[in-house]
């Protein structure tokens, strides 16, 4: 991944972007967008298992999207989500992320999770209130149907676990 990207991550989040966000983005696979040979927009897809309403489901969690700031308005961010679009439906059963930003994602078929949110710590679920209303998902395929207002959990880990 080019060095650019977290500088570039940095920025777009205004100073809000930390180890830990960093963290969560690497080990999957990453959207570039570039003018030229510079980033502009970045986005992450990393394997997680979400479980709704018991059942294990194999999510790409989209992660560190983000456009220079002074490219931002330009589709940069969106020509980006289509490719991870094409990942998710090409490798996953479905698409996950947090986000406040619910208009930018259900533009692009993405839906917000009206059920319950937990984080699953070892055998127990702890229950996260405030993350509800912030979770989207992009169902397909096996997934299309999924009742969006069942339980939702996500495994426990440093830093914000959604």
């Amino acid at each position: 991944m080019p060095a650019a990207v977290r500088p570039l991550l940095d920025e777009a989040f205004g100073g809000r972007f930390d180890d830990t966000d960093w963290d969560h983005a690497v080990g999957g696979w990453h959207v570039l967008v570039r003018d030229g040979g510079a980033v502009v927009a970045h986005a992450a897809v990393v394997p997680r298992e979400l479980h709704v309403d018991g059942r294990a489901v194999a999510a790409g969690y989209v992660e560190a999207v983000g456009t220079a700031p002074g490219r931002q308005g330009e589709g940069l961010g969106t020509l980006a989500m289509v490719e991870v679009d094409r990942l998710l439906r090409r490798r996953h059963e479905l698409g996950a992320l947090s986000t406040g930003a619910h208009r930018f994602y259900e533009r692009l078929g993405w839906e917000r999770w009206q059920g319950p949110t937990f984080v699953r710590k070892g055998d127990r679920c702890v229950r996260t209130p405030e993350e509800d209303g912030g979770i989207m998902v992009l169902r397909f395929g096996a997934t299309a149907t999924l009742d969006l207002t069942a339980a939702i959990s996500c495994e426990a880990r440093a830093g914000d676990d959604w």
